[in-house]
């Protein structure tokens, strides 16, 4: 088996299992599994293949995955992996209790989002734009009321 296409193939399938959690695109989950797959059918060692620029006549692979894969050969690991993988911070963690959250959702806001904050959270759910991210369900003003309840209690 050629040296670098096991690992890589594993932190690819390990990136779609990361974003699924999350509910990204089911397309770019897709991609990485589809990459994967194609990198573990390769008969010679993903490095020499880049070694030729012809990372992308690899089935499945494009431009941005053409990069990731130089990355890993490059620093044997990839960003985006590094990212996914990070544990939410406790206090963010906890926002999954309030209403219309659940553990994916907030793993979202904060991976893809940027949501560090329950004032960060609360400006997402005023704009209304909470409404349009995929899996939730719940009430914005349950939600809001929530927020401000918690943002009025000292901290511990």
């Amino acid at each position: 088996m050629p040296l670098h296409n096991e690992p890589l193939a594993q932190i690819f399938r390990a990136i779609a299992t990361l974003l699924a959690s999350q509910q990204a695109n089911p397309y770019r989950i897709r991609a990485y599994r589809r990459a994967a797959d194609s990198i573990l059918a390769l008969d010679e060692d993903v490095a020499l293949v880049a070694q030729r620029h012809e990372l992308e006549d690899i089935e499945g692979i494009g431009k941005d995955l053409a990069g990731k894969i130089r990355e890993f050969l490059a620093t044997g690991t990839i960003r985006t992996y590094e990212e996914l993988k990070t544990p939410l911070p406790p206090e963010v963690k906890s926002w999954a209790r309030l209403p219309g959250l659940h553990d994916a959702l907030v793993s979202y806001l904060y991976a893809r989002l940027g949501i560090r904050t329950l004032d960060d959270l609360e400006q997402l759910v005023s704009s209304h734009l909470l409404r349009t991210v995929p899996g939730f369900t719940g009430s914005e003003d349950e939600l809001l009321q929530a927020i401000r309840q918690q943002n009025a209690r000292p901290p511990s």
